[in-house]
């Protein structure tokens, strides 16, 4: 695991005083989300489509505090939009160290080396840069060139002035494993911290929808990245637990666990995650837990989530799934997911009413072409 042994150390003490005091639902890392403003237009972001007078709003500083205050997760991770166009960033992220909270600030780093200065190196801060793979794959994805020389140039300068700093990157479809595995190695290479890595989620108000995986297309994905890293015997440190890699890899059939990580963003705190734009806000985060109507979201009961398995939905599950099985957990850190074998079976798929309702599954050679007739016609 690429994350400090202060940090797992805090965040395991964390859970285990949630999980003694009987604690059902709690916060394991926060979404601070001060504004949705960008100087990019990435093709698989849900965020930047909103008119101009909602890219233009801020969130204070006392309003980005107030609302950590509220939740308590021991990790804060400031996403946007682009957080560093925000001028009074720096201070809320000072606040936020001064709470001994882990601050993870998402960026693409294009205004990096011009705001670098205005930030000290801690063991509570880290430089999230993002990364979607090597030049051409992020330049790509982002749908701007240059910006993976930027990025590598501003990640290199943090590293030289003592910052902590990882990469997340987001995979979507198309990706050949071996050049995700390139990208890998190249990030080890450049001497960041760890890597964050997702499936693309399907955003409704994305400006493309045919750049993202499916499920079993993530999953496969995966196992061969993998694999390549095993023939290699490379040693990627990933910024997440080993079950959330063995889930992604297709052998843990996991629930998502959408209140491990809430969202506060200029609407509120957004229902019921950070993915999901159009349910709905609450305005405290004792309204967000209590009146979210969390049994309608999830793998086979909410259509909207069934192509999902990004780290904010699914880390928190596999987060729990290590407290309970740490010896499987264990096994898993030291041998890494396996990468053949059949995979864990999906959850059953519950839509409607019926809370038996189960997916039914039909063999392929099983399914036949219907033959036309005037009704079918008429009818269909």
């Amino acid at each position: 695991m690429g994350i400090p042994l202060i940090q797992q150390t805090t965040i395991a003490q964390y859970i285990l005083k949630k999980k003694l005091s009987g604690q059902k639902r709690y916060p394991l890392a926060m979404m601070l989300e001060p504004l949705f403003q960008c100087n990019l237009a990435c093709a698989g972001c849900g965020k930047i489509d909103q008119p101009k007078e909602i890219l233009q709003k801020r969130m204070s500083v006392e309003q980005a505090l107030a609302a950590v205050d509220e939740c308590d997760a021991p990790v804060v991770s400031i996403p946007g939009g682009e957080p560093l166009i925000l001028k009074d960033l720096p201070k809320i992220v000072e606040g936020l160290i001064e709470r001994k909270k882990f601050v993870y600030l998402c960026t693409n780093a294009i205004l990096m080396p011009k705001h670098i200065d205005e930030y000290k190196p801690s063991p509570y801060f880290t430089w999230s840069v993002h990364l979607d793979g090597l030049e051409k794959q992020h330049d790509k994805s982002v749908c701007m060139d240059g910006v993976f020389e930027k990025a590598v140039t501003a990640i290199k300068l943090a590293l030289s002035k003592g910052f902590r700093v990882t990469v997340n990157c987001t995979l979507f479809n198309s990706e050949p494993p071996e050049e995700v595995a390139d990208f890998f190695d190249y990030a080890m290479e450049l001497g960041v911290e760890g890597i964050t890595v997702s499936p693309g989620y399907s955003y409704q108000h994305a400006p493309r929808q045919d750049v993202f995986l499916g499920r079993t297309e993530s999953k496969q994905l995966f196992r061969d990245i993998f694999k390549i890293g095993k023939e290699r015997k490379r040693k990627w440190a990933f910024n997440q637990s080993a079950m959330f890699m063995d889930f992604i890899a297709g052998n843990q059939a996991y629930q998502c666990t959408p209140w491990s990580n809430p969202t506060y963003n200029i609407f509120g705190w957004q229902k019921p995650c950070y993915l999901l734009v159009d349910e709905g806000y609450a305005k405290t985060y004792k309204e967000l837990m209590e009146d979210t109507e969390w049994e309608k979201y999830g793998v086979g009961i909410n259509p909207k989530c069934d192509n999902c398995m990004a780290h904010c939905g699914f880390e928190g599950t596999a987060v729990d799934d290590m407290f309970a099985h740490p010896l499987k957990a264990m096994k898993v850190s030291m041998f890494g997911p396996r990468t053949d074998g059949p995979m864990a079976p999906d959850l059953p798929v519950k839509y409607g009413n019926r809370a038996d309702a189960t997916a039914i599954k039909i063999p392929i050679s099983s399914i036949q072409r219907r033959e036309s007739s005037t009704t079918t016609d008429a009818n269909h």
